[in-house]
């Protein structure tokens, strides 16, 4: 009896972290500018709107901690928050005090998250809706009624970057006040000798692209969900399936130069498959089933861990992703999944093989 070939479990290469930030970056702004082109503007906005509310309640307190921020002056510590956290994460942006109750921010020209050419498709209504999901829910947070957040530029009106303060007044805001925009405005030119250190700034190269995968990863993590709750299962999923078949074709060639993976056989996508996993910190192995078939196990889905609920058609979303990069690295061969993730156990199972009519 021939012996069962033991599952193949690759080690994550240099570059994994790299291309689980290229996807996921790409993955970001295509479903921004699929929601724009297939949904309309409201729902874009709605869409970003929704996602970046999500990411505020889940991580703006715990992170003015983490930063050693929270005993600062409210406007300056706002402002410095998004200063060092979006430059972790590899964002071009600036920071200008002016008081203790007025900080400025500034995020330059090449905006990261409408990468590219893609700024050209975004509406400033989704430009206004982060805005309003993040920047002017900040003092609710804080529980300082009186802060609210300016808006002075918006790169999406052709202004040279998104740029605004945190201003402290003298009275509560209503709702509607906390957020402002005052285009005749002009903000100070950036200071580097004023700007708080980004920790890690010299950190190992590992860590840094770790944290700048994390970033890009935070993103899907928080928008996959409010994609399906809001346009439902069915028609969020499929926006989100095709949007993603669309990134992994267009960013496969990258990311499999970046993996070190080569060759167009089944085998080799098992090996994608299995580096853009370890990439993730998910346990990922493949191993050989049958004739140009492999099959792949994971064991754990740490992007989605620990979401409830675990909507119909988010992973049919992410799933699409797979399914774009093997259109390109073998037209032939098909993806089917034989196991999908519930919250009790994040496991999944692909089957990659030759395609009947191939």
């Amino acid at each position: 009896m021939n012996a069962v070939p033991a599952p193949r479990s690759l080690p994550a290469p240099p570059g994994s972290y790299a291309a689980v930030e290229t996807i996921y970056h790409a993955f970001l702004t295509g479903l921004i500018l699929s929601a724009v082109l297939h949904r309309g503007r409201a729902d874009a906005a709605e869409l970003v709107f929704r996602t970046f509310r999500r990411q505020h309640l889940e991580k703006f307190l715990p992170g003015l901690k983490k930063l050693g921020l929270d005993k600062l002056p409210h406007a300056v510590a706002c402002a410095q928050y998004h200063y060092l956290a979006n430059a972790l994460g590899g964002v071009k942006v600036e920071y200008m005090p002016e008081s203790d109750r007025k900080a400025w921010v500034r995020y330059v020209p090449p905006r990261w998250i409408y990468l590219g050419t893609a700024i050209c498709g975004v509406p400033t209504e989704v430009s206004r809706a982060m805005l309003r999901a993040w920047h002017a829910h900040n003092g609710v947070s804080l529980g300082n009624p009186r802060l609210g957040f300016v808006c002075t530029k918006q790169t999406t009106d052709g202004q040279p970057g998104l740029e605004g303060y945190y201003h402290e007044y003298d009275r509560d805001l209503a709702e509607h006040e906390r957020l402002r925009f005052a285009p005749d405005e002009e903000g100070p030119d950036f200071d580097p000798d004023l700007a708080p250190r980004v920790e890690g700034a010299e950190w190992p190269e590992a860590r840094l692209r770790k944290v700048l995968r994390n970033y890009a990863m935070d993103y899907i993590r928080s928008m996959l969900p409010e994609l399906v709750d809001l346009f439902g299962a069915e028609c969020g999923g499929a926006l989100g399936r095709h949007c993603g078949r669309l990134i992994g074709m267009q960013t496969y060639d990258e990311t499999a130069c970046l993996l070190g993976t080569a060759g167009h056989g089944a085998a080799e996508f098992g090996e994608y498959l299995t580096r853009l996993g370890h990439g993730q910190d998910d346990e990922v192995a493949w191993e050989p089933a049958g004739p140009e078939t492999v099959l792949i196990r994971q064991r754990t889905w740490r992007l989605m861990a620990g979401v409830e609920p675990l909507l119909p058609g988010l992973f049919d979303a992410w799933n699409g992703l797979w399914e774009g990069a093997l259109a390109v690295h073998n037209r032939h061969l098909q993806l089917s999944v034989i196991r999908r993730p519930d919250l009790a156990n994040g496991a999944i199972e692909w089957m990659v093989k030759r395609r009947a009519d191939g």
